[in-house]
């Protein structure tokens, strides 16, 4: 049998050290919210593979979906033999995507790629070269990417010079004391002096922190960024590639404040599992680069293609908005409690299942404990929970299960994550 430390030493071997494992397990199969490794031993995934498999690992709709196009073909590039499920999938987006406004769409492969492209249309739609994002972003490891993102370490430590007329302004987080006045003070001081609006294409902002903490933006500020943006001519772009696709209880994030993107990048639980982003916003702004300016030679690959309507299906009969709701309400409940005696629970943040703690010590938000967010991703692991962490400051644990997952084991999940913490928090 091959084992996890066996696997461990080729991968590093053979692969680069720059492409990090937060634990060295390896995953042999995955059923809907669990994964059993190459030693047999069973996890509860709290993870999704960084909330990609929102509709659960291998789904029987989104498999027959992939079966199905695999029997007619797997590849013909759609920028030179098109195919229909590239259009039924964008009319699909271009329908669900918040916003009365007609609206057009392009796929891509990452996530990444998608924020590129927004960027790129924005920029040729406004003649405009400048961008705004926000601290603790993260938009992608691409050099524009990487620019935009708002982490330094590890994201940014030792690749540069990067895109220039990339700004960024602060993101509201109460809990360390940067109330949305402060922040939309900080956004006109940026404009009086680094800045004139009137030279920026886009603003870019995720409407929940990913990477960066789980933060949630306060509906206010978000509806505040829309009237700066229509008052100064600037895109607003809605980056929803971790947030989307029902984990917040809602389809998209953004719906929570009422306000309509011009722009979206969407990827990870778009497929179900499979490698697709796209970019969907009004018709009028991405229809601005003319025809060869977007595009690539995997975008919008036809099985993904595939798989994306399958898990919008899923999404939609199974009524994962709701279920999300219900997730997030059950592992809040129990994080309270947790709360109540544990001093190193500083915070709790929520919106639908999209979920994290904040671990600091002595309930002291100025105090992150970095050390003991690393020490419980591996103590649950040794129990047969993943779960993930984040935040700028590495304090964060964010909690992605699917959306298919029982309460049976969601309930279970959550007792292993009691036992780990109260074990190593002693």
């Amino acid at each position: 049998m091959t084992t996890n430390t066996e696997l461990h030493r080729r991968r590093e071997a053979a692969v680069v050290r720059g492409v990090a494992n937060i634990l060295s397990v390896y995953a042999e199969r995955a059923l809907n919210a669990e994964l059993w490794d190459v030693e047999g031993r069973r996890y509860i995934d709290f993870a999704s593979g960084i909330a990609v498999v929102n509709t659960g690992h291998n789904h029987p709709r989104v498999r027959a979906a992939v079966e199905a196009q695999l029997q007619k073909f797997s590849h013909t590039c759609f920028q030179v033999t098109p195919y229909e499920n590239y259009v039924a999938l964008a009319e699909k987006l271009n329908a669900i995507v918040p916003g009365s406004e007609p609206k057009k769409t392009i796929f891509l492969t990452t996530g990444a790629e998608a924020v590129e492209n927004a960027v790129k249309i924005a920029r040729f739609a406004t003649g405009r070269s400048g961008v705004i994002a926000f601290s603790g972003a993260f938009h992608g490891r691409t050099m524009l990417g990487m620019a935009l993102t708002g982490k330094v370490a590890p994201y940014k430590v030792g690749f540069g010079p990067f895109p220039a007329d990339i700004y960024h302004a602060p993101f509201p987080i109460p809990y360390h004391g940067v109330d949305v006045a402060d922040a939309l003070k900080a956004l006109d001081h940026l404009f009086r002096s680094e800045i004139d609006p009137a030279r920026v294409a886009a603003m870019i902002i995720e409407p929940v922190l990913g990477e960066g903490g789980f933060y949630v933006a306060p509906p206010e500020f978000l509806q505040a960024l829309r009237r700066i943006c229509d008052e100064n001519g600037i895109v607003f772009i809605a980056d929803e590639i971790q947030t989307g696709f029902a984990r917040t209880g809602r389809m998209f994030a953004i719906e929570h404040a009422g306000v309509e993107p011009d722009i979206m990048t969407l990827a990870k639980s778009l497929a179900g599992g499979f490698p697709l982003s796209a970019v969907t916003g009004k018709a009028k702004i991405m229809d601005a680069p003319g025809p060869g300016g977007l595009g690539g030679t995997y975008a919008g690959s036809p099985i993904a293609c595939a798989a994306a309507l399958a898990a919008i299906e899923v999404i939609e009969k199974e009524k994962l908005c709701d279920r999300a709701q219900q997730i997030g309400q059950l592992i809040r409940s129990r994080l309270r409690t947790m709360q109540e005696k544990l001093s190193c629970i500083g915070e709790i943040r929520a919106l639908g299942a999209m979920v994290s703690i904040e671990l600091v010590k002595n309930h002291n938000a100025a105090e992150p404990d970095a050390d003991l967010t690393k020490a419980l991703v591996q103590e649950a692991a040794k129990r047969g929970l993943v779960i993930l962490p984040c935040g700028v400051r590495g304090n964060v644990i964010r909690f992605l299960a699917p959306l298919t997952i029982s309460d049976a084991l969601l309930e279970e999940g959550m007792d292993i994550l009691v036992a780990a913490l109260e074990h190593i928090a002693h």
